[in-house]
């Protein structure tokens, strides 16, 4: 019903920049949150950013300074801009949203299939 597609990763030099897309799609009432995680090889998958709607946004303490989460509301669309990118950034991620769909009173948590983001020399 809900379709998050991520795209823009890629092979990125240590200190280069690379920004991801968040596309929404399907039966979409309302997103009240939205966001971008990660999980690297081994490890738990971790906030990145993540703003609500109309609200504030926050940020994993890795990538503050760094990273920064906008919107294109008439998109339904969601990007993560990524600066001075290092090896520690290296990791498949997430776009993430919490929606409310047409004709159900809930809101239901949304994940893209991923997208990887390598940092090497």
């Amino acid at each position: 019903q809900v379709q998050l597609v991520e795209s823009g990763g890629g092979l990125v030099q240590p200190g280069g920049s690379l920004k991801l897309s968040c596309a929404a799609s399907g039966n979409i009432f309302n997103i009240n949150r939205m966001g971008w995680y990660r999980q690297a090889p081994g490890k738990q998958r971790e906030l990145v950013a993540a703003m609500v709607s109309g609200g504030p946004t926050n940020y994993g303490d890795s990538v503050k300074g760094r990273f920064t989460i906008s919107r294109d509301n008439t998109k339904s669309t969601w990007y993560l801009e990524m600066n001075s990118l290092n090896f520690e950034d290296t990791a498949v991620y997430f776009c993430y949203a919490f929606v409310k769909i047409y004709g159900r009173l809930e809101y239901f948590d949304y994940w893209g299939q991923g997208t990887q983001v390598t940092v090497s020399s």
